[in-house]
């Protein structure tokens, strides 16, 4: 099996390079580094890289947002400005990812393999979502399974959450997990469920998902 190819757009050489040996060191191939938006589009279509972390401050006239709605692939975010305004413009390109630096290298992993997995569930994941029946309170609803962020093992129960609301299931996460896990779902703690589609990013040994902090 092929390793997994990443494309470093960075315009700091030093912190290229040190990303660059991290990767290499854990089995990924990196197949470029760049520093601005022509190069990495160039690059991408020469190489077709599996995903692309992607600096916010490179050099040119684009800056990383900018270039990120141009990519075909997918890209986490790397940057060292965590203000308000940089968060909306990243969150409306649809990242697999987002980290400060400086950051640590477990991170910088977790959030490759991450990424990887949310382009493999997204591959595999059939077009329609499935319909679960849920009980809020003293009334059973209906809920789509593209509306869950993560589920949560409670005893022979389940619980459901959605980005504002909790629900309980009356079955086992297990099962839970055998009827979503084709849509994209993955077990990433013997009691949480979590659906890689909704990841924002992972940190210090949580996984964020709209706002929820889940463990790993």
């Amino acid at each position: 099996m092929s390793k997994p190819t990443i494309l470093i757009v960075e315009d700091e050489p030093l912190i290229a390079d040190d990303i660059a040996e991290t990767l290499e060191r854990h089995g990924y191939t990196v197949c470029g580094i760049v520093d601005e938006a022509l190069e990495a589009l160039n690059a991408i279509n020469e190489h077709c890289p599996d995903l692309a972390l992607l600096d916010i401050n490179i050099e040119g006239d684009q800056d990383g947002i900018e270039l990120a709605g141009q990519l075909t692939v997918p890209f986490v975010f790397l940057t060292s400005y965590y203000d308000k305004s940089a968060i909306e413009r990243a969150g409306k390109t649809n990242p697999s990812g987002y980290l400060v630096k400086p950051f640590q290298e477990n991170d910088l992993i977790a959030n490759v393999e991450l990424a990887l997995k949310r382009k493999q569930a997204k591959a595999t994941s059939p077009a329609s979502p499935e319909k679960l029946f849920v009980k809020k309170e003293q009334e059973i609803i209906a809920l789509m399974s593209d509306q869950i962020l993560y589920a949560e093992a409670f005893d022979n129960y389940t619980n459901v959450y959605t980005e504002h609301n909790k629900y309980i299931i009356s079955h086992t996460l297990k099962s839970v997990e055998e009827k979503l896990q084709h849509l994209g779902f993955f077990r990433i703690h013997r009691s949480f469920l979590i659906n890689f589609n909704a990841i924002d990013s992972i940190s210090e040994n949580y996984v964020f998902l709209k706002g929820h902090k889940v463990q790993v």
